[in-house]
């Protein structure tokens, strides 16, 4: 074999056959903590950059992709064209169309919502609420908009919680005061009403030169929010500042959220702590870039019910968080170096756990078929288990 050759056969190696995004097919994985055993499935593959999850009452799968699509999986198959694409998104680095939320009440009103980044004189961020009827996205309406904005540190999620309002997420946008600043939009959670207007017990209402629809501030750039069953806290999970003054790479976040409280970015960061701002209930250090949230409440995996999960880029794996209330009982990591970048982890609703991966967005080694939607299964009783790297239980 000569030098050109062996240079191709190592470049294969190591984009497809070798690369940690690619394990075998019939991989089957126990928890660290060896309370369950499971098996991963692909569901589709072949989308790019997939950000979002959502689950139309029959079952389809809506999936946006970061370029602007909104794609479906009807039945298990990926539909070739789009379902919908936004007209005004402006993808770039690590922002463009994002999140996609039905409605609680979608069964009754068919409202989508979709948050995404555009570009009118100067990179900015918006949620749109659509009509989904028929198979098309008709009758838009700008829930809220001018939401600073920048290719990286955009945010964002858009999310109802048990209240029935709805929760965004924002990035500092790269200015990192705005954080701190309360008549911008920009490094915060907001809460909202189904049709934009401000809930009346939003914490700052009534403040002057506060903005009404700030629910949290010092967020330095969240992206996954969920409420835990039975209490109805929020947690979300943060990008940290990695390295910054000094203080060695990492400090990625996951937080418990609540009204009118200081998240303290850029002030504090990592663990630091200081009167009237909040630390987190979790640090990563080294980061592991956390970009989605949920809890599990189905009765697949029993003894994962209640715990808290999250997906990781740098990290490439999904963090488990087993918890008591606001207590961290303990955490594990699965699918360490399996898959590659994992952005959304979500519950389906037949009890699996759906997953993402992003290493299509030009900071990955994508497989032969990335980017996937995959899901985690109860292991098939036919299989035997497979060897895994060590995982790591914290």
């Amino acid at each position: 074999m000569n030098i050109t050759s062996l240079a191709a056969f190592f470049a294969l190696c190591f984009s497809v056959a070798c690369s940690p995004a690619n394990p075998p097919a019939d991989s089957v994985f126990t928890t660290p903590s060896g309370d369950v055993e499971f098996a991963v499935e692909t569901v589709v593959g072949r989308l790019e950059v997939p950000w979002a999850l959502a689950w139309l009452p029959n079952g389809d799968i809506l999936v946006t992709e970061r370029p602007g699509r909104v794609r479906i999986v009807e039945k298990g198959k990926l539909r070739e064209k789009p379902v919908f694409t936004v007209p005004d998104v402006e993808p770039s680095s690590e922002s463009g169309l994002m999140d996609i939320t039905l409605h609680p009440d979608f069964a009754k009103n068919n409202f989508i919502y979709l948050a995404y980044s555009y570009n009118t004189d100067g990179k900015k961020v918006k949620v749109v609420r659509y009509l989904f009827k028929n198979g098309e996205f008709t009758e838009p309406k700008v829930i809220i908009d001018n939401i600073p904005g920048a290719p990286n540190h955009a945010g964002m999620r858009a999310r109802f919680g048990p209240d029935g309002k709805l929760y965004v997420t924002t990035g500092d946008s790269t200015d990192w005061d705005l954080a701190q600043d309360l008549s911008s939009l920009a490094g915060k959670v907001l809460r909202l009403n189904d049709d934009g207007s401000v809930p009346k017990d939003n914490p700052f209402v009534g403040r002057k030169d506060v903005r009404p629809e700030i629910w949290t501030y010092g967020n330095r750039n969240p992206q996954g929010i969920a409420w835990q069953p039975g209490t109805g806290l929020a947690f979300e999970t943060e990008h940290g500042p990695s390295s910054f003054e000094g203080k060695g790479s990492g400090g990625d976040e996951v937080n418990i959220l609540e009204a009118g409280k200081n998240y303290g970015w850029p002030v504090i960061h990592h663990t630091e702590k200081r009167d009237g701002m909040e630390s987190p209930l979790l640090e990563y250090s080294p980061a592991c870039a956390p970009a989605s949230a949920m809890f599990y409440t189905g009765q697949v995996f029993k003894p994962f019910n209640g715990n808290f999960f999250f997906g990781c880029l740098r990290g490439a794996r999904i963090i488990r968080v087993v918890l008591d209330g606001r207590k961290v009982v303990r955490q594990e990591d699965l699918l360490s170096g399996s898959y590659g970048r994992i952005r959304d982890v979500a519950q389906g609703p037949d009890g699996y756990i759906y997953f993402t991966t992003s290493n299509q967005d030009g900071r990955g080694r994508p497989a032969a078929d990335d980017d996937r939607i995959l899901r985690i299964v109860p292991k098939p009783v036919d299989l035997p288990k497979a060897k895994e790297k060590p995982a790591n239980v914290q």
